[in-house]
């Protein structure tokens, strides 16, 4: 018998390692490149089957009407393509979140709790999707979707959706939450926005690894200087935690991060982050924790 639930189902945050903004389409989207990291911190979801057609959030997220919950808009497509496959109505859905990933904090939350979902509820419905399938799902909800279905480091390229496997360094991270909710819409809409920084290749940032006497970070985030304008608590948390290591913003802010060789050093900077701030240290995954649960399908370079 198949099961009814899957609970304690990992929604993970990721970092940029760095992002650059390489030029903009006709569409207005944004071409990037980026190398996405998966950390073991994040959000986790309970998933329990329903008997009727409801795809239901039970928990109440401040700020995120159900109806516009990224969750709630991917599991009503997996469930459109459940119906055009099976022919038939799947069971309904309850997604409960213990939610720990600020919003606007360039963490990817929505999208990670998104792509969990979708991939507890495939397993569940015994729906029948391979990755490649969902990633194509999930691609008009948020960029980022593709990458947590991806499910490994990646080298991104495209507006984030053309990705290439990537090992990264074992490390851990400091993250700091400077409080503050940065909408990723005024960040790419600035004037003031580097769009034509030249491309890189994914043997570049491969080189830069080998360097172990390079401690700088490889490339740049280009959104950080509008975000550290226009914000300027993400401004001080980069300054602050810059004396420590390369700090930098993740994605289109607020949240910055910089890598420690050791736990020990990571918890002793922890120690001493302004109590106004929010901070935490997170481990460097590989893979995703949810991985074992995606059918082989589409293809990981």
């Amino acid at each position: 018998m198949a099961p009814r639930f899957l609970h304690d189902c990992p929604a993970p945050a990721k970092l940029n390692l760095f992002l650059h903004v390489n030029g903009r389409r006709a569409d207005g989207y944004h071409l990037l490149q980026t190398v996405f990291q998966l950390v073991d911190h994040g959000d986790t979801l309970h998933v329990d089957l329903r008997d009727d057609g409801l795809i239901r959030r039970v928990t109440d997220v401040p700020g995120v009407p159900e109806e516009h919950d990224l969750i709630v808009r991917a599991l009503r497509l997996l469930q459109a393509a459940f119906v055009r496959r099976h022919g038939r109505q799947p069971p309904g859905v309850d997604v409960a979140i213990d939610k720990r990933l600020p919003m606007g904090g360039g963490l990817g939350g929505g999208s990670s709790d998104a792509a969990t979902a979708l991939i507890a509820v495939n397993h569940l419905w015994q729906a029948g999707l391979d990755r490649a399938e969902l990633m194509a799902l999930g691609l008009p909800l948020g960029a980022d979707i593709p990458f947590f279905l991806f499910g490994q480091n990646a080298f991104a390229e495209g507006v984030g959706e053309q990705m290439h496997a990537l090992a990264t360094p074992d490390c851990w991270y400091l993250v700091i939450e400077p409080g503050v909710a940065v909408p990723t819409a005024a960040i790419f809409s600035a004037d003031d926005l580097t769009r034509d920084t030249k491309p890189v290749r994914i043997a570049d940032f491969s080189r830069h690894l080998m360097v172990e006497t390079d401690r700088k970070g490889f490339g740049k985030n280009d959104l950080q200087p509008v975000a550290t304008r226009l914000f300027p608590p993400v401004a001080e948390a980069v300054e602050w935690l810059g004396s420590y290591g390369d700090a930098r913003m993740t994605g289109s802010g607020a949240c910055v991060f910089c890598a420690f060789s050791s736990e020990r050093q990571a918890r002793a900077v922890l120690a001493g982050v302004p109590s106004k701030w929010g901070a935490w240290t997170a481990r460097s995954l590989q893979r995703h924790p949810m991985h074992g649960l995606l059918q082989v399908g589409g293809v990981i370079e």
